[in-house]
C-alpha cells in the first residue's frame, strides 16, 4: 500500500454551510461581476450584489410557495445561469436540490424524484415537463411544478415579497456542515442510480481548500473567468460553479456545444473546464481543417514539434536551437490560430472524467494552455486529486487536494478519505457499508502513485478483462488512444474469458464527412455505408495498430467490429457525461461479440456488423 496525505490549508468550520460562501463574497466584493449572461449577441454582467438579491428574492418565492426546511426540490435544466441561481436560492430557503439530468428518460425522472422523496420540481422546457408528466401519476408527492421557460422563476419571486429578510436569514443558517446540501444520483453506468448524500461541509471545505491550491487558475490580472458548457447537473461543473462564487470568478454558460467556438471567441475565458473528448475534438477538427486546406503536413509537423518541445520543457532539459526555431515558426502559423479560436485568453484548462493522454497534454501545453488533469467521483464532490499550476506532470491526475488523503491498496484499488468524501448513499445502508473500508472510500478505480505523490489512473477494477489465458487487461489503455482518432466515436474493448482481445468501434458522425472529403471519398455516405468502406476500415485498423504498439502481444486487439450505428445516451449506451455503459453494451451486442470469436483468425483484421 502507498498513501499520500495533504493537510487542509483552511481550518474547518463545522457550523458553516454553503450559503456563507455567497454572503462572504457579497461582503468582500459586492460590485464584482460574478456572471455574464448572453443577451442579443452580448455578455451582460451580473454583479455579486445583483446575484445575491435575485437569490434572496427566489428563496422568498419558494418559501411563500410552501417549501419547508429540508424539503427536496428536483431540477431538470441544461447548463445556464438559472442553474446556479436556483441552487443558491434553494439553500437560502433551507431546502435540498436533487439534480435530474436534462436528458433523462421518464423512467429515470420517476426514479430520482420518487427515491429522493422530492415534493416539488423545476423544469426548463415543455419537453422536460412532458417527460415528467408521463410519470406524474407515479409521483403523488410532487405538489408543485415550475417551468423556467414560462417565466415561473419571476412569478415565484413576485409571490414572495411578503416573506421577510429575517426569515430567509433564519432558514439559510439552519444547516450546519454535516447536513445534506444536495442529493446527486450516480449516472447509472453500473446499474440503478444511487443517491449520493453530499453535505454542506463537502462543498464548503473543498471549495475553500481548492481555492488556495488552485489560486493561479482562479486569479488573472484582468479577472479570472470561465465558460461552462458541460452539464451542471453533474458534480464536476456543479462544484466549479460553487467554487467560482467563492473565488470571485466570472462565469458564463453555453450549453450548445455547436455554438461553443463562437461563445469562446466572444466571452474570452481565462480557464476552461472540460472532459478529454472536448480537447480531442478541438485537436481533430483543427487537424482535419488543415488537411482540407492542403496544410495537413504542416499541422502534423507542428503537432510533433509542440509535443517534443513540451516534453523537453517538462523534463527540464535544454531545447535544441533548431527546435526553438521551428517552434517559433509554428507558433505563428498554427498555435496562435488555435489559441485565438479558444478566445485568446485561456491559460489553464481543468480536465476530468477520463484520462487525457500525454500527446494532447503536451500539445496544448505548447499552445500556452496548461491542462490540469484531475480525478474524482460524485462521491468525492468531484475533485480528489488535481495537477496544480505549480506542480503538474502531464499524464498524471496530480497529487491529493488539501484536506484529502489518497491511498493505493496492494491490489491497485484507489481509496480516498477527506473533506470531500460524501456522507452516505440515500436510504441504502448496505451500499454505504460496501463502499467504505474503515472510513476510506473504495473508489473501484485502479492506479498508482509515483514517488512525488502524483496519481495515475489505469482503469476500473470491475472492468479489468481477464482473458482465457489469464492475462489481465485494462480496457482504458487501449480505448483511449483509439478514441483519439478523428474518425472514432466510441470504442469498447472486450475479451473477458475469451482467447484474445477484441473491440467494438463506432464512427464519429460529425468528423466522418470531413475525413471522407479529405480522403477523396464520398462525404455524403451514411454510417452504414461508411462502416463497410475500405478506406474507413483501413483508418480504423491504423488506429487499432497504434494502440497495440503500447501493449504486449497478449493484451493487443486482434479483431474489431465496426458498428454501423452510434452509441448515444438516447440509445441507453452512454451516461449523461458520455461515459460508456459497459455492461449494457456487452449485453446488447453479445451476439456481435460472439461472432468475433466464432472460428475467426486472430492475427488482426476486422469484421462488419450487419
Amino acid at each position: 500500500m502507498k498513501q499520500f496525505d495533504v493537510p487542509a490549508i483552511v481550518p474547518a468550520d463545522p457550523g458553516a454551510n454553503v450559503t456563507d460562501l455567497l454572503v462572504d463574497r457579497l461582503a468582500a466584493t459586492p460590485d464584482s461581476v460574478l456572471f455574464s449572461l448572453p443577451r442579443n449577441g452580448e455578455w451582460v454582467p451580473v454583479t455579486t450584489r445583483e446575484f445575491h438579491a435575485q437569490v434572496v428574492a427566489l428563496a422568498k418565492g419558494l418559501v411563500a410557495a410552501g417549501i419547508a426546511p429540508g424539503d427536496k426540490i428536483g431540477l431538470m435544466c441544461k447548463t445556464r445561469y438559472e442553474w446556479t441561481l436556483i441552487d443558491f436560492a434553494v439553500w437560502f430557503a433551507g431546502a435540498v436540490l436533487v439534480p435530474v439530468y436534462e436528458t433523462s428518460s421518464p423512467s429515470q425522472v420517476q426514479w430520482n424524484l420518487s427515491d429522493s422523496g422530492a415534493t416539488a420540481l423545476i423544469v426548463e422546457t415543455p419537453d422536460h415537463f412532458a417527460r415528467f408528466d408521463e410519470v406524474h401519476p407515479e409521483l403523488p408527492n410532487i405538489a408543485s411544478v415550475w417551468q423556467i421557460d414560462l417565466g415561473d422563476l419571476d412569478k415565484l419571486a413576485a409571490g414572495g415579497v411578503a416573506v421577510t429578510d429575517a426569515e430567509i436569514d433564519r432558514r439559510r443558517n439552519l444547516a450546519v456542515g454535516d447536513d445534506m446540501a444536495t442529493l446527486i444520483y450516480t449516472s447509472g453506468s453500473t446499474g440503478r442510480p444511487k443517491g449520493c448524500v453530499l453535505t454542506h461541509a463537502n462543498f464548503l471545505e473543498t471549495s475553500r481548500n481548492s481555492a488556495v491550491a488552485l489560486k493561479e487558475v482562479l486569479t488573472h490580472p484582468d479577472g479570472a473567468s470561465t465558460l461552462l458548457f458541460i452539464t451542471t447537473a453533474h458534480v464536476f461543473a456543479r462544484f466549479i460553479s460553487v467554487l467560482c462564487v467563492h473565488a470571485n470568478v466570472r462565469v458564463g454558460h453555453q450549453a450548445d456545444t455547436k455554438q461553443l467556438l463562437p461563445a469562446l471567441g466572444s466571452f474570452k475565458p481565462t480557464f476552461l473546464l472540460a472532459v478529454p473528448r472536448v480537447f480531442e475534438k478541438v485537436y481533430n477538427s483543427a487537424q482535419q481543417k488543415a488537411e482540407a486546406g492542403g496544410k495537413g503536413k504542416i499541422f502534423d509537423a507542428a503537432a510533433h514539434i509542440a509535443v517534443e518541445h513540451s516534453k523537453a520543457v517538462q523534463a527540464g532539459t535544454a531545447v535544441p536551437l533548431m527546435m526553438k526555431v521551428k517552434f517559433a515558426l509554428f507558433d505563428r502559423l498554427v498555435y496562435s490560430k488555435l489559441r485565438a479560436a479558444m478566445g485568446g485568453n485561456v491559460v489553464y484548462a481543468v480536465s476530468g472524467s477520463a484520462p487525457l493522454g500525454e500527446h494532447l497534454g503536451h500539445f496544448f501545453h505548447s499552445l500556452g494552455i496548461v491542462i490540469l488533469e484531475g480525478y474524482g467521483l460524485t462521491e468525492t464532490t468531484a475533485p480528489a486529486t488535481v495537477s496544480l499550476a505549480t506542480r503538474a506532470k502531464i499524464g498524471t491526475v496530480g497529487p491529493p487536494l488539501p484536506g484529502v488523503s489518497v491511498r493505493v491498496m496492494d491490489d491497485g484499488e484507489i481509496e480516498v478519505k477527506g473533506v470531500n468524501v460524501f456522507k452516505e448513499y440515500w436510504k441504502n445502508p448496505e451500499a454505504t457499508r460496501e463502499t467504505f473500508n474503515e472510513g476510506w472510500l473504495r473508489t473501484g478505480d485502479i492506479g498508482s502513485f509515483d514517488n512525488d505523490g502524483f496519481l495515475t489512473i489505469t482503469g476500473r477494477k470491475k472492468e479489468i478483462i481477464v482473458t482465457a489465458g489469464g492475462k489481465n487487461v485494462a480496457p482504458a489503455a487501449l480505448e483511449d488512444p483509439i478514441r483519439a482518432n478523428p474518425l472514432v466515436g466510441q470504442v469498447v474493448v472486450v475479451g473477458d474469458q475469451k482467447p484474445f482481445i477484441s473491440a467494438l468501434v463506432t464512427l464519429d458522425p460529425d468528423m466522418l464527412p470531413v475525413w471522407l472529403n479529405n480522403n477523396h471519398e464520398d462525404a455524403g455516405m451514411s454510417l452504414t455505408e461508411a462502416s463497410v468502406n475500405p478506406a474507413v476500415l483501413a483508418e480504423i485498423q491504423r488506429a487499432v495498430d497504434h494502440a497495440n504498439e503500447g501493449v504486449s502481444r497478449a493484451e493487443s486487439i486482434r479483431k474489431f467490429t465496426l458498428l454501423d450505428i452510434e452509441l448515444t445516451e438516447a440509445s441507453g449506451h452512454l451516461t449523461p457525461k458520455m461515459s460508456i455503459k459497459r455492461n449494457i453494451i456487452l449485453r446488447d451486442f453479445a451476439e456481435t461479440i460472439d461472432d468475433m470469436y466464432a472460428g475467426a483468425p486472430v492475427t488482426g483484421g476486422f469484421s462488419i456488423r450487419d
